[in-house]
């Protein structure tokens, strides 16, 4: 069956054909006609045949043409008016169905624009009635929908979805928005929301509040310091806060509940789950781990339909204060156990809350019935009962008046006379929860203090008068307030004057003329003058025109006054001066002694190495042969001679470290080689006295700063003493170690020891001791150590016993002090 345009074609080929046909037939005509006609008069040529023909075939082509041009518009005009009919038609049908259902289309085309098609809608609240403002749909939306529909729209357009949104208008119409697209066109239609779709609309408003408060709620839970989580019904992790995440050192929420990374132990889950089983919310005060740390929380499990909300609050400050706040109120309360003064508490119901031990002493009542919170009128009748109240007239009156003070909040400040003799001042304080405090203080004992105050001040003042003393007391005002005659008559003052109490000022001027040192007075005079608090003590000397010495002293008395005393030391300063010119003559002879010893040392080291030189000549085989005898004077000469050098050395050492002339040479070396030089020196001595030397170093010793040849000088000295007071079978231990910036050498013997009361003397000079040894020496060595070791800037210490041996350590720096150019600073002991 044939389309409408191929049977349209068809149709059109067959006209032109038959036109075609038709215009032949003319032509055929035409000619015969002409044909005739020119046979008649004269023939035509077979140009003019061929344009008589072309031109009867054109007009016949033309009018064929006209009449089917004109046979085609009319048919094309039936059509169209037929196709325009059904047309309305359509629209007509379109418009009915628009029109059946009250709603609002609104058409987009690709590059024509919006298009409102129909509003029809008038049934909701806030939707503008002309189509002109409706698609201004940020005007009459509320700002949510109006965001959710722009971001539908924007997909619709962009990416062809289709979506279905509930609106509200911000007059509280709902409405209910579909959009589609179909190519480059889009259609947007509103509908009034009836039926079931009004509870859909509200299910979704509140699924939309719900979600917003759980979304703020979550909020505010990540916003806290604390963690929270909530498990499922099966007690899995759902849902952890920041904190929590925080707490169990993960990085996100979600590796939490994928791993179900857990706060609490599971010892700690299992407690608590008993009573979350119940239904019951459970608190505990736990210690949990966090951040390396274990502190106190208080954990909170609350079941909810199924599921546990739990959240973990630090108590740990909390606790601690609540400690120190128990612990100040035990110690509130100790203090005022131990405190001499009775104190009671009663609240606002007149019931005793707190007494300390001096309540119970005073009153001598039992703590048991104290303890149960008897009422204070209680109280006051049963001392009443027990005549330990003040004799009065009218008890109940006094007793209404006195318990009134719990309504007038009224302090109370009485005294009471008991009847056992004792006096007692009674304050009492209303406290803010109604209550009273009430203090009793005994001023027994107080008024007894007060009258022998009073006798003892009759007493010091006749005590005063018998001291050699001079003494004198001036007021806060500078004035004389008390003094003695002993001040009176070392500076000549009359009664009649000392009577009207002077000034301090107009007394000195009295007393300068047997002192007249002006300084001294002006001294004084500020001291007595000066305001409370400042500093006001004095002590000097003065020295009178009779050339005796005054020693004056003045001190701050606690109520501000000012205490000054005289005292005649003249006799005290003739002593004093003849010791000084005794030390004098002392030190003279010491520094000749000095002098002396030096130079003799001098001298004999000359002739000491002459004969060290001649015996060692002597026993060289070049002199000539020596007898046995010969040979051992000579042995007994030479050792004599460099045991002497060696004294002479120590003493010419001990003169120059006098005299501040030994400098230390600083060098870097190890120590190591410094031990084997020193071990070197004393090997064969101790192989001779079958003594064991042991070596024991530090792997991390370094290097050391210091006089390499004076600190051999110091392990010589102390292992020829370690070795000399040893026994045969002995162990002499030399250790080395590093600590810090301090190398540290430590010689240690089991030889005979030293006795306690040696030991402190053990570094002087001349301090020679053999305690049955067959070592002695001339006392120099230890002296020569230690002020070898302190010229380095180091430490010497010795510990020893008796019978069991002595350790002898010392200390260096590591690095010796150096200069700002990088050398290093020698060293200089002086005297």
């Amino acid at each position: 069956m044939l389309t409408q345009t191929e049977a349209q074609t068809d149709e059109t080929r067959r006209e032109l054909l038959a036109l075609l046909l038709a215009s032949l037939a003319c032509v055929f005509i035409l000619t015969i006609t002409v044909l005739d006609g020119r046979a008649a008069d004269a023939p035509f040529s077979p140009g003019q045949l061929l344009m008589y023909a072309l031109i009867t075939g054109a007009v016949a082509s033309g009018a064929g043409a006209v009449v089917l041009i004109t046979q085609r518009a009319r048919r094309t005009v039936r059509d169209l008016t037929d196709e325009t009919a059904d047309l309305r038609r359509e629209l007509i049908m379109a418009e009915a169905v628009f029109r059946a259902e009250p709603q609002v289309l609104v058409f987009w085309e690709h590059g024509r624009g919006l298009r409102v098609i129909t509003h029809t809608l008038k049934t909701v609240r806030g939707l503008p009635e002309t189509k002109e403002t409706l698609p201004n749909f940020g005007q009459w939306l509320d700002p949510r929908s109006a965001q959710e529909l722009k971001q539908a729209l924007d997909v619709l357009f962009e990416q062809g979805r289709a979506f279905s949104l509930f609106l509200k208008t911000k007059h509280g119409g709902d409405l209910e928005a579909d959009g589609r697209a179909a190519g480059s066109r889009a259609i947007l239609r509103f509908r009034d929301v009836v039926g079931y779709k009004t509870d859909l609309v509200r299910i979704i408003e509140q699924q939309r509040d719900l979600a917003r408060d759980i979304k703020t709620c979550r909020s505010v839970l990540n916003a806290l310091p604390m963690p929270v989580w909530q498990r499922d019904s099966q007690e899995r992790l759902e849902w952890v806060n920041t904190a929590y995440v925080r707490a169990v050192e993960a990085e996100t929420v979600a590796e939490v509940v994928a791993q179900q990374v857990e706060l609490l132990e599971a010892r700690q889950r299992q407690s608590l789950a008993s009573g979350v089983q119940a239904g019951e919310a459970q608190k505990q005060r736990m210690h949990l781990l966090i951040g390396g740390d274990r502190k106190a929380h208080d954990v909170i499990v609350v079941p909810v339909e199924g599921v546990t909300a739990s959240a973990a609050i630090d108590v740990a400050e909390l606790e601690s204060t609540q400690g120190e706040l128990d612990a100040q109120t035990r110690a509130y309360d100790r203090t005022l156990d131990r405190v001499s003064t009775a104190i009671a508490i009663f609240n606002g119901d007149e019931q005793l809350t707190f007494f300390n031990d001096a309540y119970c002493r005073l009153w001598g009542l039992e703590a048991a019935w104290l303890e149960q919170g008897p009422t204070d009128g209680e109280i006051l009748d049963r001392l009443r009962a027990g005549s330990r109240l003040p004799a009065m007239a009218n008890f109940k009156t006094w007793r209404r008046d006195f318990l009134g003070t719990y309504e007038t909040r009224k302090p109370i400040e009485e005294v009471w006379h008991l009847p056992d003799g004792r006096t007692l001042s009674i304050i009492g304080e209303p406290r803010p929860d109604g209550g009273m405090t009430y203090l009793y203080e005994d001023q027994t004992e107080q008024l007894s203090l007060e009258s022998r105050y009073r006798t003892l001040n009759q007493v010091q003042s006749e005590t005063l008068d018998s001291l050699s003393d001079g003494v004198a007391v001036f007021g806060t005002d500078g004035r004389l307030r008390l003094f003695n005659s002993a001040f009176a008559d070392m500076w000549a003052l009359s009664d009649t004057a000392l009577a009207e109490l002077p000034h301090i000022e107009g007394l000195v001027t009295e007393m300068a003329h047997l002192a007249p040192n002006a300084e001294h007075w002006k001294r004084l005079v500020a001291v007595v003058t000066a305001l409370y608090g400042e500093d006001k003590a004095l002590a000097g000397e003065m020295v009178r025109d009779d050339h005796s010495h005054i020693d004056v002293a003045a001190v701050a008395l606690p109520d501000g006054s000012t205490l000054a005393t005289f005292s005649d030391v003249t006799a005290t300063r003739q002593g004093q001066k003849a010791l000084e010119e005794r030390n004098e003559a002392l030190e003279a002879a010491d520094r000749l002694k000095s002098r002396f010893i030096s130079h003799v040392s001098y001298e004999l080291r000359t002739p000491l190495t002459n004969i060290i030189g001649f015996s060692e000549l002597l026993e060289s085989p070049r002199t000539g042969e020596l007898n046995q005898k010969q040979r051992e004077y000579l042995t007994d000469i030479s050792a004599s001679s460099r045991t002497l050098l060696a004294i002479i050395d120590d003493i010419l050492d001990i003169a120059t470290i006098d005299a501040g002339a030994l400098e230390l040479q600083i060098t870097e070396f190890d120590p190591k080689a410094l031990i084997a030089a020193a071990l070197d020196t004393v090997r064969d001595r101790a192989a001779r006295m079958r003594v064991t030397l042991d070596v024991g170093l530090g792997d991390d010793v370094g290097t050391l700063e210091a006089d390499e040849g004076r600190l051999r000088q110091v392990l010589f000295n102390l292992l020829s003493n370690a070795i000399g007071f040893s026994n045969a079978g002995d162990t002499v231990e030399l250790s080395c170690w590093r600590d810090e910036d301090w190398v540290v050498f430590q010689i240690a013997d089991q030889g005979i020891g030293i006795s306690d009361d040696e030991q402190p003397n053990i570094f002087e000079r001349f301090v020679s001791r053999s305690q049955g040894s067959k070592h002695r020496g001339a006392g120099l060595g230890l002296s020569i150590v230690k002020s070898l070791v302190e010229l380095h800037g180091g430490t010497i210490t010795l510990t020893s016993a008796q019978g069991v041996g002595t350790r002898v350590t010392f200390r260096l720096p590591a690095r010796a002090e150096r200069s700002l150019s990088g050398e290093t600073l020698p060293r200089q002991l002086t005297a």
